[in-house]
This record gives C-alpha cells, sequence and structure tokens, in this order.
C-alpha cells in the first residue's frame, strides 16, 4: 500500500463485515445440507417435519447466494464462476416452484415450469466445468487426456446400461414434450457423470484443492438424478424422501467449489512425474474393465446399441492408452540407459558409477572392494599428432580391452577425458595390486589407428573400501591422489596411504589454482611485458619479446614458470596464446599509432601450433589492427622442429606465407642441427646463453 492510498479506518471494518458475512453463508450452507438430509431421514417420526418447505428452499437459495458473492468478488475474470451461479440460480428456481406446488397439496407435475430450471443447470454446469479445465489444460500431457476420454466413455457405457428402463420407456411413448424430456434427462445424466469420471482420471495430476469438491458434487447430483429417474420409470418416485437430500448436498459442495475457484490464484494443472498418477492409471484400468463388461453383457442379454458403441469406444481408446503408455515407458527407460551410458565408449558413466557403487557399498555384509583410478599416459600426444577422431578410437579400444578382461561383479566406467574407474568385488590390496598389473600389461599391446601402431600406458591409484573411504566420493578423491602418485613417481601404481595426505592437500592447491586461472583468463589479470632486443651495431630498438605474467590479486606478480606446466596439462594453452597474441598486437598497433612501429616476438607451445585454426587466426589478428605481417614473430622451439619435421614445414610455410616471420627459440639446448635450418622457413635463430658464455673460456 502506498502511503497516497492508504485504507480509511472505515475500509477496515467493512472488509472484516464482508468475510463474516462470507464465512456465515459458508458454514449456513454446510449446516442446512446435514439439516435438510436429517429432516428427510427423520420425516416419518417426527411430529411437523420441521418445516420442510422452508429448509429445502434455504438449501438451495443459500449455496446460490454463495455463488453471487463469488461474481462479486470474482467479476467477470472467471467466466466459470459466473456460469456456475447461473446453473445453480436456474436450478434453485426450479427446485422452488416445484416445493410451493408440492406444499399445496398439488401432484408433482411433469412436464412443467421446474423443468426449464433443470434443463438449464445441466449444459451452464457442464460448460462451467469445461471452461474451468480449459483455463488450466496447460502441462497436462496427451496420456492424461486419454485417460480421461477412457473413463467418461465407460462411465457413459455403463450408464447407458444402468438407464436403459428410462431409455426404453421414453422411446416406447408418443412423441411429446414429456418424452423429449425423459429422454434430455438421461443423457444429460450421463454427460454429467462422463465428465466425473474424466476429472477422475486426472487425479493424478498436481489439481488445486478445490477439484474435489466439484467431483463430489457433480457424482451426489447425478446419482439422485438417476435414482429419480428409474423410480419414476417404475412408478415408485415420492416427493419428501431422503432422495431430495442428494441434490442439496450435490449443490452445497458445488457451492463451495465456486466459491473457491473464486478466491484462488490463477494455476495451472501440472504434471505430477514422467508418468501419470496411479489414480489416473487406477481411473483407466476401471474403466477398460468396464467397458469389457458391457461387451460380455451386450452378448448374453439385450443391452442398448449406444452403450454398446460407448464401450467399443472405450476398449479402442484404451488400447491407444496402452500404447501410448509403453511408448512413454520404452523412452523413460531408454533416457535413463543414455543418463547412464558414456556416449563414446558406451560403457557407464559417472552417474551409473555412482548408483552401481552405491548399492554395492551399502550391502549389510561390507565386503572388501577395491576401486582402480586408471589415467591414460600421454594421451594429449596422440590428439595432438594424429587429431582428436584418433584419441577417441584408442578411448573406444581401451574401454573394450579392459571390458574384456573383467570378472562379473566388477564395475567399469569411464568417467571422462582419458579416465575410467573400476570397482572390484571382494578385493583387498593384493588382489587389487595384482589386478592393476594386469591392466598395464593389457594396455601396454600396441593399438592400430588408422594404419598406425600406438602404444600407451597408464597410471593407476587404488584406494580400498572401507578402511579408506566409506562411500565412493571419498574413494574417488584418495584414489585420484593416489594415481597423481603414481604419475610423480612413475611407478606403475600406487595405493593410497596414510602419508599421502600431504600430497593431497598439493593437489587441493594445485586445483584451486587452476580455477584462478581460469578466472584469470578470463579477466584481465595476464599482462605482457617486452624485452627490447637490441641491434649492437646501431644501438636501436626495432624489436620485442612479449613476456607473459600472471598479476594474481593475491600472489603478486608471477612469472611463467609458476603457471605454463599448470596451462599445458590442463588444456588452456590455447586459450593462453589467444590472449597473449591479442594483447601483443594490440600494443604493437599502439606503438605504430605513435610513430614508433616494433615487431613483437611471442613465443608458442607445440601444443598451440597443433591448432589447426592458428594460422587463419594470426592473419585475421593481423587484419582486424592494420598491422603488416612483419609486425609479428612467432618464436617456436626445437622441439616442435624435431617431433615431426614435415607436420612443422607445413604450418610455418603458412605463417610464412602470409608475412609472419619465423624465430627458432633457444637454439643449442636441443637436438641441435644445421641441416634443417636449409629445409625450414626460418628468418631467425637465439642461441641460448648456456650456448654462448662457455665461448668466453673455453677453447674449444
Amino acid at each position: 500500500v502506498t502511503p497516497s492510498r492508504r485504507p480509511s479506518p472505515g475500509m477496515g471494518v467493512k472488509m472484516s463485515t464482508r468475510a463474516t458475512l462470507h464465512a456465515g453463508l459458508l458454514w449456513t450452507t454446510g449446516l442446512l445440507a446435514v439439516a435438510y438430509a436429517g429432516d428427510l431421514v427423520l420425516h416419518d417420526s417426527l411430529p411437523h417435519g420441521i418445516v420442510d418447505l422452508w429448509l429445502g428452499m434455504l438449501t438451495v437459495w443459500v449455496p446460490a447466494a454463495v455463488c453471487w458473492t463469488a461474481v462479486w468478488r470474482a467479476g467477470t475474470r472467471r467466466p466459470e464462476v459466473l456460469l456456475a451461479t447461473a446453473a445453480m440460480t436456474a436450478c434453485a428456481a426450479g427446485l422452488t416452484y416445484l416445493g410451493f406446488v408440492v406444499h399445496r397439496g398439488g401432484t408433482t407435475p411433469f412436464p412443467s415450469f421446474a423443468d426449464v430450471g433443470y434443463v438449464l443447470f445441466y449444459p451452464l454446469m457442464l460448460t462451467a466445468v469445461i471452461v474451468a479445465i480449459h483455463r488450466q489444460r496447460r502441462g497436462l500431457v496427451p496420456s492424461v487426456w486419454l485417460d480421461s476420454a477412457v473413463g467418461s466413455l465407460a462411465a457413459a457405457s455403463v450408464l447407458a446400461v444402468l438407464l436403459k428402463p428410462v431409455l426404453s420407456a421414453a422411446l416406447d411413448a408418443p412423441s411429446s414434450l414429456s418424452t423429449v424430456l425423459m429422454v434430455t434427462y438421461p443423457v444429460f445424466d450421463m454427460i454429467l457423470l462422463s465428465a466425473v469420471a474424466g476429472m477422475a482420471a486426472m487425479g493424478g495430476m498436481r489439481m488445486a484443492s478445490r477439484w474435489p469438491l466439484l467431483r463430489a458434487g457433480l457424482l451426489i447430483f447425478a446419482a439422485a438424478d438417476v435414482v429419480l429417474a428409474l423410480e419414476r420409470t417404475k412408478g415408485i418416485y415420492v416427493a419428501g424422501t431422503p432422495l431430495d437430500a442428494g441434490w442439496a448436498i450435490g449443490l452445497a459442495l458445488m457451492a463451495l467449489w465456486v466459491d473457491a475457484d473464486a478466491r484462488s490464484p490463477r494455476t495451472t494443472m501440472q504434471e505430477a512425474s514422467a508418468a501419470t498418477g496411479a489414480t489416473s492409471l487406477v481411473v483407466s484400468a476401471v474403466a477398460t474393465v468396464a467397458g469389457l463388461g458391457v461387451l460380455v453383457l451386450a452378448a448374453r442379454t439385450q443391452v442398448p446399441t449406444l452403450a454398446v458403441v460407448l464401450a467399443g469406444v472405450t476398449l479402442l481408446a484404451a488400447a491407444v492408452r496402452t500404447q501410448l503408455e509403453f511408448h512413454e515407458a520404452s523412452r523413460t527407460a531408454e533416457l535413463r540407459r543414455q543418463a547412464g551410458t558414456d556416449d563414446l565408449t558406451g560403457l557407464p558413466n559417472r552417474r551409473a558409477l555412482y548408483d552401481g557403487a552405491h548399492a554395492r557399498l551399502a550391502e549389510p555384509r561390507h565386503r572388501r572392494r577395491a576401486l582402480l583410478l586408471l589415467d591414460l599416459d600421454r594421451f594429449k600426444d596422440v590428439n595432438d599428432s594424429l587429431g582428436h577422431h584418433a584419441g577417441d578410437l584408442l578411448l573406444v579400444m581401451v574401454g573394450a580391452r579392459l571390458s574384456g578382461h573383467l570378472r562379473d561383479q566388477d564395475l567399469l566406467a569411464r568417467l571422462g577425458g582419458d579416465e575410467f574407474a573400476i570397482l572390484l568385488d571382494d578385493a583387498g590390496h593384493v588382489e587389487a595390486t595384482e589386478v592393476a598389473g594386469k591392466f598395464r600389461a593389457i594396455l601396454a599391446e600396441p593399438f592400430t589407428l588408422e594404419g598406425l601402431q600406438v602404444r600407451t600406458s597408464v597410471s593407476i591409484g587404488i584406494a580400498l573400501f572401507p578402511g579408506d573411504g566409506p562411500d565412493l566420493t571419498v574413494l574417488l578423491r584418495k584414489a585420484d591422489i593416489a594415481m597423481y602418485r603414481a604419475k610423480a613417481t612413475g611407478d606403475a601404481h600406487h595405493v593410497y596411504s596414510g602419508a599421502d595426505d600431504a600430497h593431497d592437500a598439493h593437489d587441493a592447491d594445485r586445483l584451486q589454482t587452476l580455477e584462478e586461472l581460469r578466472t584469470a583468463l578470463d579477466g584481465d589479470q595476464l599482462v605482457l611485458h617486452y624485452q627490447p632486443k637490441i641491434d649492437l651495431d646501431t644501438g636501436e630498438v626495432h624489436s620485442v619479446d612479449a613476456l607473459v605474467r600472471w598479476d594474481h590479486p593475491t600472489r603478486g606478480l608471477l612469472y611463467p614458470d609458476s603457471f605454463l606446466t599448470l596451462v599445458e596439462r590442463s588444456g588452456l594453452m590455447p586459450t593462453l596464446t589467444r590472449t597473449v597474441l591479442a594483447q601483443a598486437l594490440d600494443q604493437a598497433a599502439l606503438w605504430a599509432q605513435r610513430g614508433r612501429p616494433l615487431t613483437v616476438a611471442v613465443n608458442l607451445s607445440a601444443s598451440s601450433l597443433g591448432d589447426a585454426g592458428l594460422v587463419d587466426r594470426v592473419a585475421a589478428l593481423l587484419a582486424a589492427r592494420k598491422l603488416p605481417p612483419h609486425a609479428l614473430q612467432i618464436e617456436i622451439t626445437e622441439e616442435f622442429l624435431m617431433a615431426d619435421r614435415d607436420r612443422a614445414r607445413g604450418i610455418l610455410a603458412r605463417l610464412r606465407h602470409h608475412g609472419v616471420q619465423i624465430s627458432v627459440d633457444d637454439f643449442g639446448t636441443g637436438f641441435s642441427s644445421l641441416s634443417y635450418l636449409r629445409e625450414l622457413p626460418i628468418d631467425e635463430l637465439k642461441l641460448d646463453r648456456s650456448f654462448i658464455f662457455p665461448m668466453a673460456d673455453d677453447a674449444r
């Protein structure tokens, strides 16, 4: 409430009075329905019947009043409220007219003006129900609609059988208004109860709490109508019996629904689960049995054609529903299988490992188990040299080879990348180390990738249950620590022990540094320092070396040896290369604008040069800054040149074609050879200080 629209003191009194009046009407509605039912049950034992007429009038007009207060409150924003109120008013008017006729000692006329109100009640109330469901239809899946249709059709077929005497008597009678009404009422009752059955099929949905009031009210009202029709056909209906309370109770429940609907927010029925709820399935099953029962009955006795047709359509809809349920179940099973399967290798994935391990580790007998974490050594080299397709093919072959040597009770999963996990059943320290040795020997056999034989090795970390941890999360962490210890020491495998706790802290620091490094690459924490390259003849500077530094927010300025190894191992080198190239060329463009053009040399790792899009990216960076190609010099190491000379020649030739200069850094520290200098497009050699300094005092 804004200060300019503060409520006056009198407004609170009016709202309190309105709420009290409204609550009083609701309580009166329920109490009148109960009192009227009690009056009709005890009618014969009471001396004067507790003023049957006026009590009966109140039981129909108080619910109508509740509905009109709901209309006053909701207005036109809830059309179903207005339609239901009109239906209740029409029914109340018809019952009032009939009540006065009976009270004056007259016979129960048929048809009469009361039938006008009765006939109007059905289409108005059914329309209100349809509008209410239509407004909330979002979220209902096709299976729910089919369940609703099956329930409605089955209810209609059963009612067609029950109302056979009524329909037969109406059809045999001469054509008249009474004949039309005799047919109209049973048909409306069939539709009404069908609607109730259809709504019951939606019981598996999270419908608002007011809907059971409507279902119960319609069911009681329609049931009273059916009994009335059968009693009239037999000529045994008498006014003022407990049957008359059925309409009063039904109207009271419907009025409570109208009031609740007017007060509720606009919500939609939502699906309770991937499949429909148990209630809808029960309704569908009962409806199918009912349809079969009608057809069986039709084979033994005469049943209305309408009932047979409705039963047949019920079974057809049920068959469609069953097919849809089977399709949904198959789809759900397939999605569940896919959720637990690694797309590349077809092995169980991390989620499946957790599910399977949870059940096995929770077994009461606490059998020994061992978790093996396998990581392929130098797998990145396969991707860099042969391509990611070859790397994927190697992972598939590794998974197949491991699967072929597992016991049935063991569980193998691919965790991601080149990591696999194996949960061994009934295995301790000795058994786990023996299995680890066997797997290393198995994977040491060469793999054939695209006509080439590739050898690989694996590092294995082992954690034991229950000694190293009570659940899979702890076991995976400790097996990961053991696996990194195996890599660091060069051992084939390593079993976790308490002495590895110190390395655990180191690994935690490593992971934290890696996360901080990702943040640094996304932000502006990486900076470039520029080392001038001086012409000794003239003393002038025409070019600079770009040197990357990490301006860490808490640790200060970090040099490359503090983080480049981590960048390389984590696969972040391409990102770092793009960042350094962009910053270096930005600075070169700024110098050029100030009339001081300088060539910037950027050192690239072997993994960066393996990027197929590197050459095009470099050309685009130069063009975007309007720099000449000679403004950039790419520095490479001998390691890249010697690893694959043919591939190096192709990449360097493309860079030179764009006008970029090529420099070999740290020449003299590796496999120095003058032979490849004439084969490769190289502009400059940078002789390492370890190669130059000894010349001062070494005669050689």
